[in-house]
């Protein structure tokens, strides 16, 4: 028997998530059933569920920032028993035989990765997310959490978290080096924090002046209001390695500039427009290479929230009700959070 399943869910790219109830699958031998406790909001939420990027099926439950209780195991479950804190990140399966597979990238799978919502990147079954009070994932892509206690601020840790360590790990960000973030939302507060726990030297790189006190209280020993020239002149020529979150539409060159020589800017926010061609030459000139990231594997993922438990490290969050969705899209564009909508799905079947 099907495991009924109570969620929030849009079921156009115009109509507001509501309540929305379908079946999750009978676990399989290698099945974890979760019960999700908390479930973090991703921009990549918003962008779906109004199909801003062309691709969504419908009925679309977001959510790929979970938390959980383990509740039930396949038989063949190895890795985890009931009772155990767990999370589940953007990705739910791969092909696991390909080459990015077999080095632990599951997450440039050549035969497309499986999201936790919106099915196979390539077209296939839809998948539903983590804006529901059950999940049922392969033991291999579910997580250990190690953290004992704020659980609701460890969710966003499931993208926002691996989406920019990932990078940084991946250009050797620590000490001697001189690491930019680019934007303080859900993706840049959890860049500043890791990279200066990493050990690099941060600057922040924002269109906010109000932000400097909170960027430094997270971890910034800079902060550059990106509009000022000065300001941005002064950096010129000086990061090893420039982090940028920002999911709006922006010119890069001013960012290329800061960059040394053989230094990368590496993009993580994934815009709904394209950005402007860069110059040529802010490249060519001083061998800068221009990059872009995509989460983590599974085993980088397991990596990053083993240090951030070490070092106590989460996000910002404001927790909401289910039935708050809506408005914190709302919000979200706006800007207007500190720095990452969490929803505890305690409140769901209320709001069911």
């Amino acid at each position: 028997m099907a495991i009924a399943t109570h969620g929030y869910a849009a079921q156009s790219a115009a109509s507001p998530l509501a309540p929305h109830r379908f079946e999750r699958r009978d676990p399989l031998p290698d099945d974890v059933v979760i019960d999700i406790l908390y479930c973090g909001v991703c921009h990549s939420d918003l962008h779906t569920a109004r199909n801003e990027w062309k691709n969504t099926l419908y009925p679309c439950v977001p959510g790929h920032e979970i938390v959980g209780t383990v509740s039930a195991v396949g038989d063949k479950v190895t890795k985890f028993k009931v009772g155990d804190t767990v999370g589940v990140g953007c990705m739910v399966d791969s092909c696991q035989h390909c080459a990015s597979c077999d080095e632990g990238l599951e997450q440039y799978c050549e035969n497309g990765f499986t999201g936790t919502y919106n099915g196979p990147v390539f077209g296939g079954e839809n998948t539903f997310g983590g804006y529901s009070d059950k999940i049922v994932v392969k033991q291999d892509f579910v997580l250990r959490v190690s953290h004992q206690s704020n659980l609701a601020a460890v969710a966003p840790l499931l993208c926002a978290g691996i989406t920019t360590w990932s990078p940084l790990r991946h250009w050797g960000a620590g000490p001697g080096k001189k690491v930019g973030i680019v934007g303080l939302g859900g993706l840049g507060h959890m860049g500043v924090k890791l990279a200066s726990a990493l050990g690099a030297h941060v600057v922040l790189f924002t269109t906010s002046p109000g932000k400097e006190a909170d960027a430094k209280r997270l971890g910034a020993h800079e902060v550059v209001v990106s509009k000022d020239p000065a300001q941005m002149a002064a950096h010129a020529g000086s990061l090893d390695l420039i982090v940028n979150t920002v999911a709006a539409q922006h010119d890069l060159d001013p960012f290329l500039n800061l960059l040394k020589r053989d230094g990368t800017m590496c993009l993580v926010g994934a815009p709904e427009y394209p950005h402007p061609s860069p110059t040529v030459f802010n490249l060519i000139f001083k061998r800068r290479s221009l990059a872009g990231s995509l989460i983590g594997g599974i085993a980088e993922t397991q990596e990053m929230l083993d240090f951030c438990a070490e070092h106590d490290i989460v996000s910002d969050i404001e927790t909401i009700d289910m039935a708050q969705i809506n408005e914190a899209y709302e919000r979200m564009l706006k800007s207007d959070v500190r720095y990452r909508f969490v929803v505890d799905i305690a409140s769901l079947k209320q709001a069911a």
